[in-house]
C-alpha cells in the first residue's frame, strides 16, 4: 500500500497536506511548520518515502501506525488530533481543514487505520511518500 502525502497549505503555525491512499485521495493531514533547521516539537519531518508499522504507542496506550527511519526524528506517528499543539511532528488526520486545523480528525484517523491495518495483515509493505507539491509557500484555506 502506498500512502502520499502532498503538502500543499503552508502557514507559519502549521503544514496541511492532501493524503492519497493507492492514488484516491483519503483526507487532510496536519502536521508542524515545514523550515529548514529543526525545532524540537514544532518541526514537519523530512521529505522522503518512510516505511508505516503498526506498534504499541506507550503514550497513547495502543497500536499506531509508526513511521520508521525518519532522519533525527523518533516516535513519528500517526494518531487524530487537531491543531498544532498536537502534532510534536506526528501526522494528524482530518475529514475537514482549516488555516491551522484538521476536523473529525478521530473519523479520519478511525478510517485511515483499518486501511494500514488490513494492508498490513495482508502482509503488504505501506509506505508513505511525503512531498511539496508547490514551489512557494501558499497561506489561503480554500478547499482544493
Amino acid at each position: 500500500m502506498l500512502l502520499e502525502l502532498r503538502r500543499r497549505w503552508f502557514t507559519d503555525r502549521s503544514t496541511i497536506g492532501e493524503l492519497y491512499v493507492d492514488g484516491r485521495k483519503e483526507c487532510f493531514i496536519l502536521e508542524d511548520v515545514v523550515r529548514p533547521d529543526k525545532v524540537y516539537g514544532k518541526t514537519a519531518i523530512p521529505e522522503g518515502t518512510y516505511e508505516v508499522l503498526i506498534t504499541w504507542s506507550p503514550r497513547f496506550k495502543r497500536q499506531l501506525p509508526l513511521l520508521v527511519n525518519v532522519p533525527n526524528y523518533q516516535g513519528v506517528r500517526i494518531h487524530p488530533g487537531n491543531t498544532p499543539d498536537h502534532t510534536e511532528g506526528c501526522l494528524l488526520p482530518g475529514t475537514t481543514r482549516a488555516a491551522d486545523s484538521v476536523g473529525e480528525s478521530r473519523k479520519a484517523f478511525d478510517k485511515l487505520f483499518a486501511k494500514i491495518e488490513a494492508a498490513r495483515g495482508r502482509g503488504e509493505e505501506v509506505r508513505i511518500e511525503i512531498r511539496r507539491i508547490s514551489g512557494k509557500e501558499r497561506k489561503d484555506v480554500q478547499g482544493p
